[in-house]
């Protein structure tokens, strides 16, 4: 016992060690392809620790195959915390649906829930509904005859929905377009009559009266869909439907190295005008520990891994 005490110590200072004298070169952020909520997102918090360890951290992008090539990298690289990965949920939905050549649970180690980006459950202006229950009415009055818009299957909008369809016991048939505009494009001529779209692509649209909102898929209110109720306190109750943004380190990345990492991101995310910045892209930040991010994700595969395999959704 007292030489595994010995070890156990040993560990630990080391683990100390490494922390103390990270980083000890320019770290990378590895993501996708420029442009998107992945990239914003990666670009906020590099410039962030850039400044809190003087150090510079610069952002990789990989795109190509729904983030696989920026997760197989980051998966292959040192544990160290110089090589790390900013991605959306795709990262853990993505293997429910094909073949990887990584493990969203064995290859990395969660750092810290970046952010969150929920949809909007939109309808078209004629619909006689302007409730989530009115909605679930009507479609099992009409089973079949109503048509919902998506783009690639497993998008996001594409999962709300079949959640939705499961939750209410409805049959609404999937119509899917090459991305959300021109989804909503569709829907507000009238094509398709329902559509779960990310709020920031959304609510201009609610504005202008081309849509009719009824709730929104994030498990508490938003500020990003203002007065909306949540689709789970308007019918659906457990009903949570969102995209996360996560930071990661390698798998067996030491614990002090992801702790000091975690601490100096939600710092980071803290700020007046990162906060802004998400917001003004249709995304909230979150924080909260490695724990609980490890935690979240666990119970995100097990709620999507029913889903897709109920509706047998394959990636297109």
């Amino acid at each position: 016992m007292r030489a595994f005490a010995i070890v156990l110590m040993c560990v630990a200072i080391a683990f100390n060690a490494a922390a103390q004298n990270y980083p000890s070169k320019p770290i990378r952020i590895i993501t996708a392809e420029p442009g998107g909520g992945n990239d914003l997102a990666a670009r906020l918090i590099a410039q962030g620790l850039t400044a809190a360890f003087a150090q510079q951290v610069i952002v990789e992008a990989k795109g190509g195959g729904s983030g696989a090539l920026a997760a197989q990298a980051v998966s292959k690289s040192a544990a160290d915390g110089h090589t790390l990965l900013l991605y959306s949920s795709a990262l853990w939905i993505l293997p429910l649906m094909k073949e990887v050549v990584w493990d969203p649970v064995r290859d990395f180690s969660p750092i810290i829930l970046v952010a969150m980006a929920p949809n909007i459950l939109v309808v078209h202006p004629a619909l006689p509904v302007n409730s989530v229950k009115e909605l679930t009415a009507l479609a099992r009055a009409r089973p079949g005859e109503l048509n919902y818009a998506t783009g690639a299957a497993g998008s996001a909008m594409h999962l709300g929905a079949e959640l939705f369809k499961s939750m209410a016991r409805v049959e609404i048939v999937r119509v899917p377009f090459k991305g959300t505009g021109p989804g909503l494009t569709a829907l507000m001529a009238g094509q398709v009559q329902v559509m779960f779209p990310a709020a920031g692509a959304a609510m201009l649209h609610v504005k202008s009266g081309r849509l009719k909102a009824l709730a929104v898929t994030s498990a508490r209110p938003t500020e990003l869909a203002p007065g909306l109720p949540t689709v789970a306190s308007a019918g659906l109750s457990g009903y949570e439907s969102v995209s996360f943004y996560g930071f990661f380190a390698p798998a067996k990345t030491p614990p002090a190295i992801v702790a000091r990492l975690n601490q100096e991101t939600l710092r980071v995310l803290g700020r007046a005008d990162v906060k802004e910045r998400f917001f003004s892209a249709g995304v909230e930040t979150l924080g909260g520990t490695a724990e609980e991010f490890a935690a979240s994700m666990r119970a995100d595969i097990n709620r999507w891994d029913k889903v897709i395999k109920d509706a047998g959704i394959r990636e297109d």
